[in-house]
């Protein structure tokens, strides 16, 4: 039907106006069928042809392609990732701020869009931050009047100015949050080059530097958070919407609702934590939540934060240690003790094995086995 014949649609923006971009192979069947449709052109620029975006100029192109070629949408169509979360957007801070004169600020409908989709708080200051700080780099310019050369140029000055790859990638994603998502024009920046991804190993404690920060903990409140993100693996955020309920202490589970990626799922309820949390209830009367401030409000992440490092720096451990890397002990200790991977990966809640094999790269028994050959 195809014999292998496809074009692939993309969006493109040229003097301000939005296009259907046609790119395909050479192809004498598809070339004559594209010159078929109404005032198409050709862009050195994008090395592609393209007509004005319309409705009725994409159905003509689906009625002329049918059954001749495939054509691909991949590019085309919105397909950024809803994300689901617990906490609900809290922008006061936005508006609240205090702003240089002439500060361009982050438009309205790119919080809208942030809220309607479900960002958590933390992707929501991010993207806001780094958004700001593009648009105000071109303050001259209309945001619809930027285009693929500016943005590249703006990476480029990051890199030169050694920004993280993190940083740079999150300033990434928030510009094409914005015209892609917000303004409805997916994929128009397919072509913007990313930093290579950094393959870091986590940083991974052992258990006696574990114990040690339990033991160095101020109060029995403290020692169950330090205690929950190392026995059950939890991330700090997972433990922040962690509820009563979710203790399950007849099966020994621990329920994790709407975790990353908005899946459920069980992890490990320590028989030792249990006891402690019995005791933990009965002294601070939690109401909802596991971990609560004051007046029965969530607890921060940044509290969380800075109990693990408090407690990790009197037990004497020389390096900055956070709750991740209580999660990446927990799956190594795991992993060291001859767990499968795929269990270790259930209870992380990763997607696929790939994301829980990089501990194999720092498990002691990887290298338990191979002599020294300054030992041989």
């Amino acid at each position: 039907m195809y014999k292998g014949r496809s074009i692939t649609l993309k969006h493109l923006l040229i003097k301000e106006k939005r296009y259907i971009g046609l790119q395909f192979n050479t192809d004498k069947v598809i070339h004559a069928l594209v010159k078929q449709l109404p005032d198409v052109k050709w862009s050195n620029t994008f090395n592609m042809a393209y007509i004005l975006n319309s409705k009725e100029n994409l159905n003509e192109i689906f009625k002329i392609f049918n059954e001749v070629a495939w054509v691909n949408c991949n590019h085309f169509s919105d397909k950024i990732n809803t994300k689901e979360y617990n906490d609900v957007i809290d922008i006061t801070w936005f508006r609240k701020r205090e702003l240089p004169a002439n500060y361009r600020v982050c438009p309205t409908n790119y919080l809208d869009k942030l809220e309607l989709k479900k960002y958590a708080n933390n992707t929501v200051r991010s993207y806001v931050s780094a958004f700001e700080t593009f648009i105000n780099y071109y303050q001259a310019k209309e945001l619809i009047a930027i285009n693929e050369g500016d943005v590249r140029n703006y990476i480029l000055k990051l890199v030169q100015e050694d920004k993280s790859n993190s940083y740079i990638n999150t300033a990434i994603n928030s510009i094409k949050f914005y015209y892609e998502s917000v303004l409805g024009m997916p994929n128009r920046f397919y072509q913007i080059e990313r930093p290579r991804k950094e393959k870091k190993l986590p940083k991974v404690l052992s258990k006696e530097d574990v114990m040690s920060i339990i033991a160095h903990t101020n109060n029995i409140k403290h020692k169950c958070i330090v205690s929950l993100l190392y026995s059950s693996g939890i991330r700090r955020n997972e433990l922040v919407n962690l509820k009563i309920t979710d203790i399950d202490s007849k099966r020994m589970l621990i329920r994790v609702e709407a975790a990353k990626g908005n899946k459920d799922r069980y992890t490990l309820l320590s028989h030792s934590l249990l006891k402690d949390l019995r005791d933990y209830y009965k002294q601070y009367k939690p109401e909802k939540y596991i971990i609560e401030g004051m007046y029965g409000m969530q607890y921060s992440g940044q509290s969380i934060c800075k109990i693990v490092l408090n407690s990790a720096e009197k037990a004497g451990i020389r390096i900055p240690v956070t709750p991740h890397m209580l999660r990446h002990s927990f799956a190594t200790h795991l992993l060291e003790a001859g767990v499968d991977l795929r269990q270790i990966q259930v209870l992380l809640g990763h997607s696929s094995t790939k994301t829980t094999e990089i501990y194999t790269h720092v498990a002691t028994t990887t290298f338990k086995k191979i002599i020294n050959p300054l030992d041989m």
